[in-house]
């Protein structure tokens, strides 16, 4: 999303919406005394990001929900898709001032903030949270990003991506490591012990457009500063300027990671793990299972949490967080302009029960936000307990209007030292100035969301 138009959009919409908001309706559909929802001859519309992974499956678990939609309730289910973030804005901006447009979208956790500013979903209340089953049917960390506070939410959780690394158990095991490193030196340490032989220690995308920053995040959060705290941004500090020493420096000064790796996006990393030409691979999801379970590391490999001690400690500051991911994942938001509500929170309903919850798992990766689907599945697969307890530990983004510019701010400190890190090194200097104006950029953004 480009950095000149998310605040100012966000701001803008926000004053449109306040205008809209009175056409707020829960009409649409019929509610018996039993509580079944008659929507027939109603269609309610559904916004969702593309699944580029799994276009055909999304195809498909998108007929399936529609047809199950319309026995239960006898409305038509239609669902749009966007392919990017700056569409997915583009689209909101487009109905909020339109007053008309999709009823429910799915929106990524980090995104939903911004979408919160616009004032232009509904704030789930008992009703709302009634509708979809209650709030204790959710995993209570995937709860974290759905507003900025429990009594002022829009989103409800769909989907769970939380983030660990993959590493080689043999490849460990032959080094004499016996477990996983749990602090971001001994990670450094045990990746140059298993750096040798033309394998590397760790493989990472340094240029990655998605996660680069969420190394940089978590080290800094579990040192004790969120970066954003209220409406003040705190990037050029010394818990930042260490974070991105220690990422720089795994392909730099520790030479863990494969040069080549500085041109890499996270699929071609983790085509080179899954080749078994290095022994960690972090900032991964469940959704790296299907490729590793049909690749030369099959039953080769396992996952575990990150290192949740931050560079230059050996135990965690007092005021550090045990971030040992992002909140990652999707919300489902309803429209205030929607005239379907109720059909709305019915669909939001489904998607998000037991049995919905496991099969999306099984078809796409993602983890079910459904406490009971979560627990289900964590005694089921032994291999993900990981996962499901980065989930639990999962720390949420700021809540702030502004994020997605603090967030493109943080990207862009790695962007601009790719030629460096191609060169083998980058200096203090160049780091101080990249995180200086990072930090302007950051302060600017959330002077423009107040």
């Amino acid at each position: 999303m480009k950095k000149r138009t998310l605040a100012g959009a966000v701001a803008g919409l926000a004053a449109v919406a306040l205008v809209l908001t009175g056409c707020s309706a829960s009409g649409g559909s019929t509610t018996g005394a039993d509580g079944k929802i008659d929507g027939s001859g109603k269609t309610l519309n559904v916004l969702t990001g593309v699944d580029t992974l799994y276009p055909t499956e999304q195809k498909q678990w998108q007929q399936d929900q529609a047809a199950a939609f319309k026995k239960s309730t006898g409305a038509t289910l239609k669902y749009d898709t966007y392919a990017s973030a700056n569409e997915e804005l583009t689209r909101i901006q487009t109905s909020v001032v339109s007053g008309q447009g999709p009823d429910v979208y799915s929106i990524g956790t980090t995104f939903t903030p911004t979408a919160y500013s616009t004032g232009a979903f509904v704030k789930l209340g008992d009703k709302q949270w009634g509708q979809v089953g209650g709030r204790d049917r959710f995993v209570p960390a995937s709860l974290g990003i759905s507003g900025p506070s429990k009594s002022d939410e829009i989103g409800v959780p769909f989907a769970s991506r939380p983030f660990v690394m993959a590493y080689n158990e043999d490849l460990l095991k032959a080094a004499g490591i016996t477990k996983p490193a749990t602090s971001w030196d001994e990670f450094a340490q045990q990746a140059k012990t298993l750096t040798k032989n033309g394998v590397y220690g760790v493989s990472t995308g340094y240029a990655d457009g998605f996660d680069v920053w969420k190394f940089v995040w978590a080290m800094s959060n579990q040192a004790g500063n969120p970066l954003v705290d209220g409406k003040k941004a705190d990037i050029d500090s010394p818990e930042m300027k260490a974070a991105y020493k220690a990422y720089f420096g795994w392909v730099t000064t520790d030479g863990v990671v494969d040069p080549a790796a500085v041109g890499w996006n996270n699929a071609q990393a983790l085509a080179a793990f899954a080749a078994g030409k290095a022994a960690y691979f972090p900032m991964t999801t469940a959704t790296s299972k299907n490729t590793l379970d049909k690749s030369p590391v099959a039953g080769k490999y396992a996952y575990a949490l990150m290192p949740t001690v931050p560079p230059g400690e050996t135990s965690r500051p007092s005021d550090g967080k045990d971030a040992a991911s992002i909140l990652s994942g999707d919300n489902l938001v309803v429209a205030n302009y929607s005239k379907n509500q109720d059909l709305a929170f019915a669909y939001i309903k489904q998607v998000t029960g037991q049995q919905e919850q496991e099969d999306f798992y099984t078809t796409f990766g993602q983890l079910p936000t459904n406490a009971a689907a979560a627990t289900a599945l964590e005694k089921d697969d032994s291999s993900l307990q990981p996962i499901v307890e980065a989930a639990k530990k999962s720390v949420a983004t700021p809540f702030s209007g502004a994020w997605g510019d603090v967030q493109l701010a943080i990207t862009d400190i790695t962007v601009q030292s790719i030629p460096s890190l191609k060169s083998g090194s980058i200096s203090s200097s160049e780091i101080d100035k990249r995180l200086a104006t990072a930090q302007k950029a950051a302060s600017s953004a959330l002077s423009r969301a107040k």
